[in-house]
């Protein structure tokens, strides 16, 4: 046994003073979707509903004698350090971002009552992390990075324990979301070259893969934030150091919208809630393909702070990746009937979802919004075919992303 491996073990048997290990769950949805022994490590079933509590403890009960924590984090990361400031009766001061969702600001206040103080800065991640650090040096604080820490890999490693225990032998397959790195580092530190490993980042926040291909940490240009949990410019240097040979193979990119189409099929079939960062391992399944055949796998559901009111956007970002909803600017001739030719040619599956009037003076023509749901990608085929037989002039917008942001 290596000495990682041995504070692993340690960490979460400390760990069972505070909170129970989550459960790993066979999923036989999954398992007969993808022919394989799908197992779900329940991350979103901790009492912070993320593995980020796990890290927070490790790093928190090492260091008795710290009086001010100071963490920057999306969401996650800040409850577990609220949880665990109210634990041990220390106090924090958490830097999110001014685009963090409102549920896990109020979650993380409601964790930490008055051990901490919330501070919203900056429009992303690494913005409220300068704040953070540079906050910390004056008030001679202690950071608590959120992955970027020996004791908070050591922490997040606690989830390949639980595994190996929980399943009596260790997985064949284990498919794990990677932000700035930090579970993915503890638990690859954990299991070594006994398992095989994919490692999930989304589209917009692909850091590891950025470092992999750099041979270092490298901050990304830009990052979407959708995927707020795992939505990362930079990875760690202490967790890619840890995770600089995995090679590209094993690791993938996950389509923002993409993943809304997993979050509802969660929902909707197993009454699961999970977070866009914690849907990233069970969505890359449908890439794995017959690699996993047979194989027992374990997706980290590492999530599941959710505010329902991103449902609509969810299934909206869901819809239009499925090809089930289409936006399109229609140029509508102005007289009389026109209209009514152009409802003539939907077929009994295409419903208007949007209709806005975009005409702004006495012309022969006026361009009108149009959403339009239907049941299967197909039906727009017929529906453009029929426009065109009939002299309709019109214009996709859906994945125009410029005047999708301006006008839907």
């Amino acid at each position: 046994m290596t000495d990682f491996q041995t504070l692993a073990r340690a960490a979460e048997q400390a760990m069972r003073d505070v909170f129970p290990a989550t459960p790993l769950l066979r999923n036989d949805h999954l398992s007969a979707r993808f022919g394989a022994e799908i197992y779900l490590k329940r991350e979103d079933l901790s009492p912070v509903r993320s593995y980020k509590l796990r890290g927070a403890f490790n790093a928190m009960r090492k260091r008795p004698d710290v009086g001010l924590y100071v963490a920057a984090s999306a969401g996650n990361h800040a409850q577990g350090v609220a949880f665990m400031c109210r634990h041990l009766g220390v106090k924090g001061v958490i830097y999110m971002p001014v685009t963090t969702p409102q549920q896990k600001i109020q979650k993380t206040r409601m964790f930490g009552g008055d051990n901490i103080e919330i501070r919203l800065t900056g429009d992303y991640f690494d913005d409220c992390l300068a704040a953070a650090q540079c906050y910390c040096a004056e008030a001679s604080g202690h950071f608590l990075s959120p992955f970027d820490d020996e004791d908070v890999i050591e922490g997040q490693a606690s989830v390949a324990v639980e595994i190996e225990r929980q399943l009596g032998r260790l997985p064949d397959h284990m498919v794990i979301p990677v932000g700035g790195g930090g579970l993915g580092a503890g638990v690859l530190s954990y299991y070594g070259t006994q398992t095989q490993y994919t490692f999930v980042e989304p589209a917009g926040g692909a850091c590891l893969q950025a470092a992999l291909m750099a041979g270092k940490p490298v901050a990304l240009p830009q990052v979407n934030t959708f995927a707020d949990g795992a939505a990362v410019a930079k990875i760690g240097a202490q967790t890619f150091a840890r995770l600089k040979g995995v090679g590209l193979a094993n690791t993938l990119t996950i389509a923002e919208d993409r993943l809304c189409t997993t979050m509802l099929d969660m929902l909707n079939v197993e009454g699961i809630v999970l977070e866009p960062a914690g849907a990233l391992a069970v969505d890359a399944l449908k890439d794995l393909g017959q690699g996993i055949l047979g194989r027992t796998v374990v997706c980290i559901a590492s999530g599941g702070n959710f505010d329902f009111e991103r449902l609509p956007e969810v299934k909206e970002r869901a819809q239009r990746y499925s090809g089930v909803k289409k936006y399109f600017i229609l140029r509508l001739p102005q007289r009389p009937g026109a209209l009514k030719d152009f409802l003539n040619l939907l077929g009994p599956e295409d419903d208007i979802a949007r209709f806005e009037y975009l005409k702004k003076s006495a012309r022969n023509f006026g361009s009108v919004l149009i959403g339009i749901e239907t049941d299967a990608p197909q039906s727009f085929d017929r529906l453009f075919a029929q426009l065109d037989a009939n002299g309709f002039t019109y214009q996709d917008i859906t994945e125009d992303e410029t005047l999708a942001q301006m006008l839907i």
